[in-house]
């Protein structure tokens, strides 16, 4: 059984790495060929195991479950992904207008624009049914492009009519970023949207029965318990996180800080807190039943106490579960503590590896795409640790007493176990013992996930478990139920627990070498590094241990790859409508605008360029152009500025403007401009120097324009600039327009891309970048066309992702969705 549930996982995992699904008919084919190869093998096997040995035939065996596993795995998660596409906007209603009827689908998130909910759609009035989606997400936004949109006071279970503007799922795509576009499918939300301004909008019933409605009103009661209890608290998102799995009122400033120190799985409901309130309550029902409640029906007699504590902590645990918006590590906790409960009960003994297997069969098996996120690799990963290296270990004999005193106890009959003390002493060894395990056997996968490891977290989880597990959880679940008098200071006494842990945690974060970074390791070196680490947390005795730590020395001291002397990559990043690219030579990197504000903590910084940087390993750069002040090239600066090193910044922005004072150097991007870097030559072409003189001018009129040229290929950066600055470069120097790759003048705007100026430039590939279906429609048709009709490849970064450009004697463009085609894209 462990096999085939290993297998099934692995099966589930390759179907996720398709660019394509398999059709139905290959499936039942698969299926009717593995049950014919089993039944031949199986046979061939008993008749040969006398003659190959029972290990050879046990290896044998192991590996046809492993590979029966697989191939199930594989076509189940195939069919969960067919069924789950099936439901498809056509690509014509997008941008159209739909009035709906349906039901609030979830625990809706209030932000300052506005809310974001789910949708369950139970009709569509001025369509078919079909032709929408049955689960959607939608935003309300209470200012609509200079209207004011009254926002409704959304509650799970409630029934709305709203009129929606829907289109089909998409994110932007990027090298280690996060992949909306796989969320929705795992979601089940299939289009998503926001509620336009419309009379007809209203709550037509004020609660629809459902077990899922039921379980989402009650959270969503608790949490309104909690902000009741916790106004403007800076740590109240913590305590909702606690209660209800709901982690999106924490700041990401304090999640930085919880992942900084190795303290972020805490922040939730996790396995350990399911593990220690079911196993309360196990422990009351045990000694009540035991007891009979006090009465002398002798309960014990018609059922054991054991099964008794086993049912009601299983039933503890998905309650729990069920608030907690049923995660990954919550998932692994139930399924675990129900194996064990069924194991109980059937009176069958099971290990603690069958357990561990029979979790992860089950929650593939419910969510193929679980295999996706980093939380199932980490939820799973650290139970795998703590079992290989506490679990049939011979524990070190206490000390033993003189004998003769080991005598004459046992004459006198006063011999005794271990006292308190020892006791004591022997579960902080325990304790000290799997975290050992758990920090030292996560380190290389750690290092694959996140490329960083928190070389703090052992010393921040030694203060933060006891507390938030044993302390604050309770305190927390406890004051969101009690009745109203209580729940504010008993909420408040937990509030200010985080408080003061929350300064600990900043104390950790802020040290030097609170965190250990280094580029992603490719696969064969996280093998390479997870080997040597079993080698390192094997039991006494095994040779040498200590040199598994070897194996980490090529992991931690990775270097970011870089071009060869006279080469250029520029990656275009996929920051939807705004414009960021990084620019690397063999020994610099330049960083061309920073993306757009997406709201007020999320921008083009934080979401594309930081993650992308920490990957590689890049934790500084030689130089940020700003080209102007336009919220979709600067939106992500400051945060860039606050998470890497930036050792100046060109911009046309004013001296008074707050990315200019953030910058450790800061100078005026001007004509005449010009630098060489390993054998790389950066001109600066626009603005002139005298233009900061004239407050008329546009910020787009003073873009920042460079031109790159390697090994005898140019790129021609052009920013936001309009007709009247072409044509004034043109009438400057024609000549120095000449380029092989033109990133394409203000999206494609139709106030850009005259004719003369695509003449001069000549290039052979244009790039577009751009959000999906912007409020701007970039590129305009006209402007589109245009390049087509000069016969220029035309690349839009809305339907390529992220593009990578190597520049040399040719010039080599890689487009994310292509080498990273997914079975969900486009779908």
């Amino acid at each position: 059984m462990r096999a085939v549930m290993t297998g099934f996982a692995a099966g589930a995992a390759l179907l996720q790495t398709q660019a394509t699904l398999p059709p139905a008919s290959a499936g039942v084919a698969a299926s009717l060929l593995l049950a014919l190869w089993l039944g031949l093998w199986r046979g061939w096997l008993r008749r040969r195991a006398v003659h190959i040995g029972l290990h050879a035939a046990a290896a044998l065996r192991c590996a046809a479950s492993l590979l029966a596993g697989g191939v199930i795995g594989f076509f189940w998660a195939a069919w969960m992904a067919q069924r789950v596409l099936a439901p498809q906007l056509a690509v014509a209603d997008e941008g159209r207008d739909f009035t709906l009827v349906g039901t609030i689908d979830n625990l809706p998130y209030s932000f300052d624009q506005g809310v974001r909910f789910n949708f369950a759609v139970e009709r569509v009035l001025n369509g078919a049914r079909n032709a929408v989606p049955p689960h959607i997400s939608l935003a309300w936004y209470a200012g609509f492009r200079d209207q004011v949109n009254e926002v409704g006071d959304v509650q799970p279970g409630e029934r709305w009519q709203l009129t929606v503007r829907l289109q089909r799922p998409h994110g932007n795509a990027n090298p280690y970023g996060f992949d909306y576009e796989v969320w929705l499918l795992e979601q089940g939300l299939r289009a998503t949207g926001y509620v336009r301004p419309a009379r007809d909008n209203r709550r037509l019933d004020s609660f629809v029965f459902s077990a899922g409605n039921v379980i989402e009103h009650a959270r969503a009661l608790l949490r309104a318990r909690i902000l009741a209890a916790l106004p403007d608290k800076p740590y109240a998102g913590v305590i909702v996180a606690l209660v209800v799995g709901d982690q999106r009122g924490i700041d990401q400033s304090d999640w930085n800080v919880f992942n900084r120190t190795g303290i972020g799985h805490l922040i939730s409901i996790s396995g350990l807190h399911i593990t220690m309130v079911a196993g309360l309550f196990a422990l009351a029902a045990f000694n009540l039943w035991r007891h009979s409640f006090f009465t002398r029906a002798q309960l014990p007699l018609l059922l054991p106490a054991q099964k008794v504590a086993a049912l009601v902590g299983a039933a503890v645990a998905l309650f729990y579960v069920l608030l907690a918006g049923f995660g990954v590590p919550a998932q692994r906790t139930l399924y675990m503590l129900m194996v064990v409960a069924a194991a109980l009960w059937s009176n069958r003994i099971a290990s603690v590896t069958q357990v561990l297997c029979s979790a992860l069969g089950v929650v593939v098996l419910i969510d193929p795409w679980a295999v996706l996120w980093p939380g199932f690799w980490l939820s799973f990963g650290a139970v795998a640790a703590i079992l290989y290296a506490t679990v049939g270990r011979i524990a070190r004999r206490p000390a033993r007493a003189p004998r003769a005193a080991h005598d004459a106890g046992h004459a006198t009959g006063d011999a005794e176990g271990p006292s308190r003390s020892e006791r004591l002493w022997q579960a902080m060894q325990a304790g000290v013992h799997t975290q050992y395990a758990v920090t030292f056997g996560l380190v290389p996968l750690t290092m694959l996930l996140f490329a960083q490891v928190s070389v703090v977290s052992p010393l921040a989880n030694a203060v933060a478990i006891p507390l938030v597990s044993l302390v604050v959880t309770p305190l927390a679940l406890a004051g969101s139920m009690l009745p109203a008098p209580l729940t504010a200071p008993v909420l408040g006494l937990a509030h200010l627990l985080v408080e003061w842990l929350a300064v600990c945690l900043q104390w950790f974060s802020g040290l030097r070498y609170a965190v250990w970074s280094a580029p992603t390791p490719p696969f064969w070196l996280f093998c390479w590094a997870m080997g040597g680490t079993i080698w390192l947390l094997a039991p006494r005795g095994w040779p040498v241990r200590w040199l598994g730590l070897a194996t980490w020395i090529p992991l931690l001291a990775a270097e970011p790859s870089h071009p060869a002397p006279g080469r250029m990559t520029v990656t275009v990043f996929d920051v939807g409508q705004g414009m960021a690219l990084l620019i690397e030579t063999s020994r610099h990197r330049l960083l061309y605008d920073t993306g757009p504000s997406y709201a007020p903590t999320s921008n083009g910084g934080n979401r594309v360029i930081l993650p992308y940087l920490k990957a590689r390993g890049i934790a500084a750069l030689d130089g940020m152009i700003v080209t102007h002040s336009d919220i979709d090239h600067s939106g992500g600066a400051l945060t860039v500025l606050d998470g890497v090193r930036v050792n100046w910044v060109l911009s046309s922005l004013p001296v008074q403007h707050p990315i200019a004072g953030a910058a450790r150097q800061h100078l005026h991007c001007a004509a005449g401009q010009r630098w060489t870097w390993d054998g790389v030559r950066f001109e600066m072409l626009h603005p002139l120097p005298a233009s900061y003189a004239d407050a008329a001018l546009k910020p787009n009129a003073r873009g920042c324009t460079l031109k790159i040229t390697a090994g005898g290929k140019a790129m021609l950066l052009a920013a936001d600039i309009e007709a009247a600055q072409e044509a004034a470069l043109l009438q400057r120097d024609r000549a120095s327009l000449r380029a092989d790759v033109l990133l394409a003048p203000h999206h494609g705007s139709g106030t850009s891309s005259t004719p003369a100026f695509l003449q001069a430039v000549h290039p052979q590939t244009a790039v577009f970048q751009m959000g999906y279906r912007n409020r701007y429609h970039h590129p305009k048709p006209e402007v589109y066309e245009r390049y087509g009709a000069m016969h220029i490849e035309r690349l839009r970064t809305d339907q390529t992702g992220a593009l990578t450009l190597d520049f040399g004697s040719t010039v080599e463009v890689r487009a994310y969705r292509d080498a990273h085609a997914r079975y969900w894209y486009g779908r």
